[in-house]
């Protein structure tokens, strides 16, 4: 009989990586050793996906370089750009995104290749052709043309452009890159499990990140930043009516999205950066409303169970400040972690095994066959 422990496969090693780590009791997070509280607002995204895909920071010259091969590939190909009119009408984001990541594969060049040289131009390409999906999605249900991206503005910039509709104000942009950065990797979480289990049975890569793309979905997974904004919107009065409804909530046996989290028993690192990320942008906007909710929900929530706020629950507050709608907060999430998803995939394919774990049965046993007339 399996051990209860490994329900969910909890401290289960199920592969090896040299990608990311996670100090879980000192609260410590780290990108191919790199400390996540060292980088943060010190790296572009740019940096940060030529760190997980290729190994290392990248100098000078090989910024250069990458970022010119993520500019050439802002293009969704023949295929998704038919495919686009039919997913806006019907479907969540997350929906309509999935189906159109898994078309990108018809029309890229490398598409039958899994080497590692095809791999890491496709991972190239999906991190690029992400953000022009959601933007293209979002103009698409407005009824609206797309803002032309700007060759002075990095992957964050452009996004927030073309989004909103307006070229976001230096800091913005800074705030947003750190952002992609955060959430760029985070070891075998559900999603990238997911990806590297798909990779294993030595599939393509559109096909394991359309797999990862479906196990973000979950409100337990990407979808718990939409429904912490949810939430605080859901809230009627002042701040003061906070602690009240915190108490009405957790009294009531329902969940409140967006507080802790299976692997730290510390605060979660990204939380810090996004706490003082969303005080800074209400500062800047001059509106603190969700900051100031924020804050008085995270120490309630403390104060009666204990629970520290995890990357979801800052994240809600500082993409609503930024302009980005709502139920975009998900497909937001998948464009900073395709560049995760796409470095494991690569790992995986140059170091393959087939993830097979084990299950514990708990059904009847002993049963025999009865004629239908008998039973």
């Amino acid at each position: 009989m399996a051990d209860k422990s490994s329900r969910g496969l909890a401290d289960v090693v199920a592969a090896t990586t040299s990608i990311s780590d996670i100090d879980g009791e000192e609260g410590r997070l780290f990108y191919r050793g790199y400390d996540i509280n060292d980088i943060t607002g010190r790296i572009s995204f740019e940096e940060c996906v030529h760190l997980l895909q290729r190994g290392d920071l990248p100098t000078a010259d090989e910024l250069g370089a990458f970022a010119n091969e993520l500019t050439g590939a802002r293009w969704i190909g023949e295929t998704t750009e038919a495919l686009l009119p039919h997913v806006v009408r019907s479907g969540t984001p997350m929906e309509a995104l999935r189906t159109l990541v898994s078309s990108l594969a018809v029309d890229d060049p490398d598409a039958a290749d899994s080497s590692v040289e095809a791999d890491r131009r496709k991972a190239t390409r999906l991190v690029a052709q992400m953000p022009v999906l959601v933007a293209r999605y979002h103009a698409d249900r407005s009824g609206r043309e797309v803002a032309e991206g700007d060759p002075s503005l990095g992957i964050a910039g452009n996004f927030l452009l073309q989004v909103t509709g307006e070229r976001p104000a230096d800091r913005a942009a800074e705030i947003f890159d750190a952002c992609l950065v955060l959430h760029a990797d985070h070891t075998m979480n559900a999603s990238t499990f997911t990806a590297r289990v798909v990779a294993a049975t030595l599939s393509d890569i559109h096909s394991a990140i359309t797999g990862a793309m479906g196990a973000l979905r979950g409100p337990l997974h990407g979808g718990a930043n939409e429904a912490v904004m949810k939430t605080l919107s859901s809230i009627e009065g002042g701040v003061d009516t906070v602690d009240r409804f915190v108490r009405d909530e957790l009294s009531a046996g329902r969940k409140l999205m967006g507080f802790g989290h299976r692997v730290y028993k510390a605060e979660d690192p990204r939380a810090t950066h996004l706490r003082r990320m969303s005080e800074e942008l209400a500062e800047l906007t001059g509106n603190r409303h969700y900051f100031d909710f924020s804050r008085r929900m995270e120490k309630a929530v403390f104060d009666t169970k204990g629970l520290y706020p995890n990357v979801d629950f800052y994240a809600a507050s500082v993409y609503h400040a930024l302009g980005i709608p709502t139920d975009l907060f998900t497909p937001v999430f998948a464009i900073s972690r395709m560049s995760g998803w796409t470095a494991h995939v690569i790992e995986q394919h140059e170091d393959n095994r087939l993830i097979r774990p084990a299950s514990e049965y708990t059904g009847p046993v002993g049963r025999r066959w009865k004629d239908i007339s008998e039973r």
